[in-house]
């Protein structure tokens, strides 16, 4: 059993409660989501002076004070699973692996099972644990992109990656196809990035102070008739980055449920093809790199003009 106690800020008067214990999650990495929480609170996990707050939309008010009481059901601990994964370099210090699209990265409440985690806890024994509750887990892919994630075997290899993220100095490269035929060729999106004033738990671009810079490059791979197939090049790595910025641009990845409309593909049509680091004992930069899923080949070829 966990309690946390959530003394709101001053600009955080007139929140939900909802909202405001997602905020706290997101900051502290905690992982709790959006209906997690509303669930918590309709089960009454959420006190304010001692009674139940059972409303998720109640207002936060200037003076309150709220206990919140989250059941670990990790009560056995993470279970390594005996899941195939794709490993295409595996050392003293890192794994490199491909991963599928569809596989979620690492346990959360609700989805404690069938993770990435789960899988390597089966085929690596030693990984890092600075955060016990994602061991080796240095960076994330969103569930339904395929493609290249590194792993950390140990904690000074974990603390030199994510050093490298942190500073945006890793090199990623992604494939994407989008809806409509780009216009240029090649282009720099460089927009700002924060939270939807409304959907609290997606992502949009915007020019607020609570916005963060973000870039990102494309070049054009290949044109169909209603399609393009584009390298995407992010300079940072914010949340949802290239799927908000090329929906943004009138230009959403196809099957992107959250940011776009088309459902002509049968996931979100988002590759992780490459990625290139320092490696953390070597000290030598390393590059790793994985064919374009055959299924976006397939589609653009269908649909070519």
């Amino acid at each position: 059993m966990k309690e946390y106690s959530l003394i709101p800020l001053a600009g955080q008067a007139g929140l939900r409660l909802d909202i405001f214990i997602l905020d706290f999650s997101q900051k502290n990495n905690l992982g709790y989501s959006r209906t997690f929480i509303q669930k918590l609170i309709q089960e009454g996990r959420v006190a304010l002076k001692g009674e139940a707050i059972l409303k998720p939309h109640y207002k936060i008010k200037p003076g309150d004070a709220f206990k919140v009481t989250v059941e670990d059901k990790k009560s056995g601990g993470l279970e390594a699973e005996a899941i195939p994964l794709d490993i295409i370099y595996e050392d003293e210090d890192i794994a490199v692996i491909n991963k599928d699209a569809g596989m979620v990265v690492h346990p959360a409440p609700g989805n404690y099972e069938h993770t990435l985690v789960n899988a390597i806890l089966y085929r690596i024994k030693r990984l890092s644990d600075i955060n016990p509750a994602r061991p080796g887990i240095v960076h994330r892919l969103d569930k339904e992109t395929s493609g290249i994630l590194v792993v950390a075997k140990n904690n000074p290899s974990h603390l030199a990656l994510a050093r490298q993220f942190a500073q945006h100095s890793i090199v990623r490269k992604y494939v994407a196809i989008v809806k409509g035929r780009v216009e240029f060729d090649e282009n720099v999106i460089d927009l700002p990035i924060g939270r939807h004033p409304v959907r609290r738990k997606d992502m949009a671009v915007g020019f607020s102070e609570k916005t963060k810079y973000a870039k990102t490059h494309y070049r054009l791979l290949k044109r169909a008739k209603q399609f393009s197939l584009l390298e995407l090049k992010p300079f940072t790595g914010r949340t949802h980055q290239l799927r908000v910025h090329l929906s943004f641009i009138g230009h959403p990845i196809i099957g992107d449920t959250k940011y776009g409309k088309d459902t002509v593909f049968g996931r979100l049509a988002l590759h992780a093809k490459y990625l290139g680091f320092i490696h953390p004992s070597s000290k030598k930069f390393v590059e790793f790199s994985c064919a374009i899923p055959d299924e976006f080949n397939q589609f653009m070829d269908k649909n070519k003009s």
